[in-house]
């Protein structure tokens, strides 16, 4: 599977020093800008790296197929597994967030994103009992003109990998390390903008801040429904 990396700014300018820029892939633009009708990866409408073509072919459901690479050689995916799925590739293609992490020496990967070991394990119970048939999505396939093919047999994503953690930091190659960390990661959700510049920060100095920009990852269901009950009604 293709990925490619973004970088996000706004919000953050004052408090991180960052240059506007997305990773160097075939469908990536150089900066991003806001875009309409996005059919999904709605969380980056407003400062995107891809166009709403890329989400209105990722909004499919079963995923089948993008860019000439195929998610269903070993069969569909569950809704479950493939809703992480397209979290995954829509932080790839159009988070401005991305292109923190560019490769140095590739302009269109990423390596060592780190990603929460929460999101890491509700990814690979999620996809549990979905088959795959390659450890690193990125190398371990067949390539030719009719898009990636099995080199191995299709088996549970719980056989091919022990937990989330082997998940996160394999099935992308270099691309993600998991985080024990419940604010210095992601979780490709709207709570990444407020952590991203304790993420890039290497000392400790704002940890009041840092603790008040965790809060919501860090509450309970319950705890999060007393305090927006309009939220959940």
């Amino acid at each position: 599977m293709k990925f490619v990396v973004t970088i996000f700014c706004a919000g953050l300018i004052s408090a991180v020093s960052c240059q506007l820029r997305c990773l160097g892939g075939p469908h990536h633009k150089s900066t991003p800008s806001s875009e309409t009708n996005f059919q999904e990866c709605f969380l980056y409408a407003e400062s995107s790296c891809c166009h709403a073509n890329f989400t209105q072919k990722i909004s499919d459901s079963p995923l089948i197929e993008m860019n000439n690479y195929y998610y269903n050689r070993c069969g569909n995916l569950s809704k479950r597994c493939e809703d992480y799925m397209k979290r995954i590739e829509c932080f790839y293609q159009c988070s401005p967030l991305a292109s923190h992490w560019i490769h140095p020496n590739i302009s269109e990967a990423i390596q060592h994103v780190p990603v929460c070991q929460s999101f890491c394990d509700k990814w690979f119970d999620a996809c549990h009992s979905d088959l795959i048939c390659a450890y690193n999505w990125i190398s371990d396939w067949t390539f030719d003109e009719t898009g990636n093919h099995c080199k191995n047999d299709c088996i549970p994503f719980n056989k091919m990998y022990a937990n989330g953690t082997d998940l996160c930091q394999n099935a992308w190659g270099i691309s993600f390390i998991a985080s024990s960390s419940p604010c210095r990661c992601l979780d490709f959700t709207e709570t990444d903008t407020k952590v991203i510049k304790y993420i890039l920060k290497v000392d400790n100095s704002e940890e009041s801040g840092e603790e008040e920009a965790c809060k919501p990852r860090l509450q309970k269901p319950e705890d999060k429904k007393a305090a927006d009950p309009e939220e959940h009604e």
